[in-house]
């Protein structure tokens, strides 16, 4: 159920020579899950511990992978910039202002052996780390159709998606994604495979959308759509979807059945500096890669 999706990023062509007509959305805030410790509990006097920093990517291609860039085409083609490095080490602890444990307030420092910011308590010396969140969805194909929801609440009301919702704890990503479609669009589904796992590192969510099908043709709006209808490939409404997740989903399939096969794209969505967060097109769609 996505409640408190923000739309921070947006949507641009998966071929260079593709551009789309812009279109605003509404927004909510959203803020990240906290944890008391990544690596067991900890507080802020304990010791340094060894850091492995693992970058995501290789800066070379390989058989299997190929690596794009992907930038939108509304603004200067010159000005196509990811999120810098030194932004995402700087933390955002700056929402938390108290222990989620015992209540004190927290400063605001790095804690010793780490790089980024972190709320830590005054009182009980425990650190706030802010996790992101998980977003599962299916993306239905029924006689060359996709099923999308019309969204009955906010943000984005009145706009399309694919049925997806956050992960619950005590679920795997298939079997959320699975419930989603249930409760958005009664549908009862068999995943196929993995289609596309999509990071927002500006908003910490992390989408995961499978390619399935119906068990059975019936399928009905939940309370949080108004509709549901097949849409067929040709007239997916891109000028009224909800979400810039959404839409880069549905272009790299809509490329995919084009060239023959659908297959598994990962890539980092990244709002562009200076953009409206309401603005879904000005975002650069980075490290992406297909197999």
């Amino acid at each position: 159920m996505l409640r408190a999706i923000q739309t921070m990023t947006g949507t641009s062509p998966f071929f260079l020579s593709n551009r789309l007509k812009p279109h605003a959305t509404a927004a909510a805030p959203v803020l990240p899950v906290f944890s008391s410790s990544r690596r067991g509990p900890r507080t802020a006097s304990a010791s340094a511990s060894t850091l492995l920093i693992l970058h995501p990517l290789s800066t070379r291609s390989t058989r299997r992978f190929a690596i794009l860039r992907m930038c939108s085409t509304r603004s200067d083609p010159h000005s196509h910039v990811a999120i810098s490095d030194s932004s995402l080490n700087s933390g955002n602890c700056g929402k938390v202002n108290f222990c989620q444990w015992c209540g004190g307030a927290t400063k605001h420092e790095v804690p010793d052996g780490e790089e980024k910011m972190r709320a830590i308590c005054t009182l009980c010396g425990k650190i706030a780390y802010q996790n992101p969140k998980m977003v599962v969805g299916c993306l239905i194909e029924h006689e060359n159709r996709i099923l999308l929801c019309k969204r009955k609440i906010q943000p984005s009301y009145g706009l399309w998606t694919l049925p997806a919702g956050y992960l619950e704890i005590g679920e795997s990503a298939m079997q959320g994604a699975m419930r989603e479609t249930h409760e958005e669009a009664g549908a009862e589904v068999d995943v196929l495979s993995p289609f596309a796992h999509l990071d927002i590192p500006l908003i910490g969510q992390t989408y995961i959308i499978f390619l399935a099908k119906l068990k059975k043709p019936q399928f009905s709006p939940g309370p949080e759509s108004i509709e549901c209808r097949f849409f067929p490939l040709d007239d997916i409404p891109f000028d009224s979807l909800a979400f810039s997740s959404m839409l880069v989903t549905l272009k790299l399939y809509i490329e995919d059945m084009k060239a023959g096969k659908p297959r598994f794209h990962y890539g980092a969505i990244n709002k562009r500096p200076g953009t409206s967060p309401s603005d879904i097109h000005a975002f650069t769609l980075d490290h992406h890669l297909q197999s």
